[in-house]
């Protein structure tokens, strides 16, 4: 809308003769506008105001009536015409607002349609101060973008600027990001630049949106270098831009970024960096850029040199296709990263799943070993270029002096949970004493951690894929495809049915940990741990950690964990034991580490969490799954 009151109505169809704006008044009637063509293949009009809510949608050298490619809001659903959407117009409180540097994020992965009974943005709000009491500093949502029906985990998103309308629209995500700010809790969206989904994609008809020269799991890629693409790239870039400026948004997690395909001198993915940052300097506080890759990777962090213009081969499941390539010549590969925040680091969860689950299918073939841990926690990436059986080649790259704030770990979250079978959780698949210590690894890390929804208090409810196509044929394909996907970890054929709403009502979290319960007391251990990295010095300290294995344990063994003091003289080290196996382990001599830590500052296995330890055992001994930390008397009182 612009200052005057009139609505400037622009399409981007640069192989189209002809586009007319279509306008529905209430009654059902039509009013279609002709377009004007300009230089650039977009398709402009401007015209007095008709108000919010206006239903609109193009048709295209006399097609069918299609929604805005760019919808700000779809009320009625992917294929039905958009609605006029002001962000503009939002009356924002959050002036006082200075954003979460990295290094204290500690994010929390939500489904806005499961993690309520509501569903929506606005039933959220009441239970952010029990996230921020926890210690919770970010939440991340799930892709809101528009998707078929009302049951989706948004991966199937095929309006990228329109947010889903079952969850409350742009007006209910407003609302709720606002409400975070006001106490202290930044937002970071999950985005989808990899694909779009194949309900309600009508992109294609517009514009050159996609290309066969790259695949996808998903089909044709999105088209990032090939004749047509500057379009594209400016409604990705667009797309940035709204989060941040109109939504007031904390960060972007990227998905899946190994399957974004872009030869360009000028990647598209620094691209995205620079265009958040701009934003951000604008609102006054950091705007995060996250990735999720499967590749290790330490490009995506590294800052541009000549520019970030490198290419990887698509991996499918067992290795990878040939390298892209550019009329049959391999694409460039220039010198230079993205200059991305943080790169999700995937290596972390499956060392800690196969090892305490025992788990070897799939992916899983390639972890499980206590060194992978210590790996892990040491130089982050367990795959830094050594071989892959599960693969069938060496992967990955080595993380060498950066930070550990630029890596987000987890023990849980929507892949790793929804992607197996039935969805099933640590709450079914560990005991209570492998939870706890699963969440010792995860928080006394020295890396980002994210939490999935549910985890703190041991949610036993599961997370599987869920849908609501309305194209039966594509219903029936996602059957398919999930069943083949499973059969390669031998989860058998008594599978649910991704299309039935029950299964999606038993996503939906049971939010409760009564007083006393084992929920109870595993919540109270995330809160505890959570509140000491934000008071012990040596959990802020990013770069300081050493991680062994003791000698002359039994089983798997005990792992030491060594964060801050750069001399093991210093009296500001914290030093962590964690029996990995079933069996009591001794504890050596806390003044034999070398390091000053003469006081257990936290046992998981204390009655408060649920824990079995009582006077009956000494603290020289670890207890099966028993994690504890020491340090300095003096940071008890911090």
């Amino acid at each position: 809308m612009l200052d005057d009151g009139t609505i400037y109505w622009s399409v981007w169809a640069p192989n189209a003769e002809s586009v007319q704006l279509v306008l529905m008044a209430e009654d059902g009637s039509r009013c279609e506008v002709p377009m004007e063509r300009e230089l650039s293949g977009e398709f402009v009009q401007q015209l007095d105001c008709l108000g919010e809510g206006q239903r609109y949608g193009f048709r295209v050298n006399g097609g069918p009536l299609r929604p805005d490619p760019a919808s700000r809001w779809q009320p009625e659903g992917v294929h039905r015409p958009s609605a006029v959407f002001c962000p503009e117009h939002f009356f924002w409180t959050d002036q006082a607002w200075h954003g979460v540097p990295r290094d204290q994020l500690v994010i929390y992965e939500l489904h806005v349609g499961t993690f309520t009974p509501e569903g929506t943005f606005d039933a959220i709000i009441p239970r952010l101060e029990s996230l921020r009491e926890l210690g919770i500093t970010a939440i991340e949502l799930m892709p809101v973008a528009q998707f078929p029906g009302s049951r989706n985990w948004g991966y199937d998103g095929v309006h990228p600027f329109a947010v889903q309308n079952s969850y409350g629209g742009p007006l209910g995500l407003q609302n709720l990001i606002n409400a975070c700010h006001q106490i202290g809790l930044a937002v970071i969206l999950d985005v989808v630049y990899n694909h779009v989904g194949p309900e309600g994609n009508y992109l294609g008809e517009f514009g050159p949106y996609f290309t066969d020269h790259y695949h996808t799991p998903w089909g044709s890629a999105i088209n990032f270098d090939q004749p047509g693409c500057d379009g594209v790239r400016a409604f990705v870039l667009e797309n940035v831009r709204y989060w941040v400026r109109d939504f007031h948004v904390d960060g972007l997690r990227l998905d899946a970024v190994h399957a974004i395909f872009d030869s360009s001198p000028h990647h598209i993915l620094l691209a995205i960096k620079e265009t958040a940052a701009h934003e951000a300097d604008q609102l006054g506080w950091p705007v995060h850029v996250i990735a999720e890759s499967d590749q290790n990777d330490v490009r995506l962090l590294d800052p541009p040199e000549t520019g970030c213009g490198w290419v990887d081969a698509w991996e499918t499941d067992g290795g990878a296709t040939a390298a892209p390539s550019i009329g049959g010549k391999p694409a460039p590969s220039i010198s230079g990263g993205c200059g991305l925040g943080a790169v999700w680091n995937d290596d972390f969860h499956h060392a800690v799943h196969a090892l305490l689950t025992g788990e070897r299918q799939g992916y899983y073939a390639d972890y499980g070993q206590p060194e992978q841990l210590v790996k892990a926690l040491n130089q982050t990436f367990v795959y830094d270029g050594c071989h892959s059986d599960y693969r069938g080649r060496c992967y990955g790259t080595e993380v060498k002096d950066r930070a550990g704030d630029h890596f987000v770990v987890s023990i849980q979250n929507h892949d790793q949970v929804g992607n197996r079978a039935w969805g099933d959780r640590f709450g079914t698949l560990l005991s209570p004493a492998q939870q706890r210590l699963a969440a010792g690894l995860l928080l006394l890390s020295p890396h980002v951690p994210l939490l999935f929804m549910g985890e703190e208090y041991g949610e036993t409810r599961m997370f599987p894929f869920f849908c609501s196509f309305e194209d039966h044929e594509l219903a029936e394909a996602v059957r398919k495809g999930r069943r083949e996907e499973f059969d390669k970890f031998g989860w058998g054929k008594d599978l649910p049915d991704p299309q039935a709403e029950l299964i999606f009502g038993l996503a939906q979290l049971s939010w409760t940990w009564e007083a006393g319960s084992r929920q109870a007391g595993l919540r109270r251990l995330y809160h505890d741990l959570l509140d000491a990295r934000r008071r012990w010095p040596a959990l802020k300290d990013f770069r300081t950690r050493r991680a062994d294995l003791l000698p002359g344990t039994n089983g798997p063994g005990v792992l030491r964990l060594v964060r801050g003091g750069h001399r093991p003289e210093e009296k500001d080290a914290l030093v962590a034991y964690f029996n990995l196996g079933k069996e009591p382990q001794p504890l050596p001599d806390t003044g034999e580490t070398g390091c000053c830590c003469s006081m257990c500052l936290l046992s998981s296995e204390d009655g408060s969490y649920g824990g079995g330890r009582t006077h009956a055992y000494p603290l020289d001994m670890l207890l099966p799954f028993e994690f504890q930390v020491y340090g300095p008397c003096s940071w008890e009182a911090l």
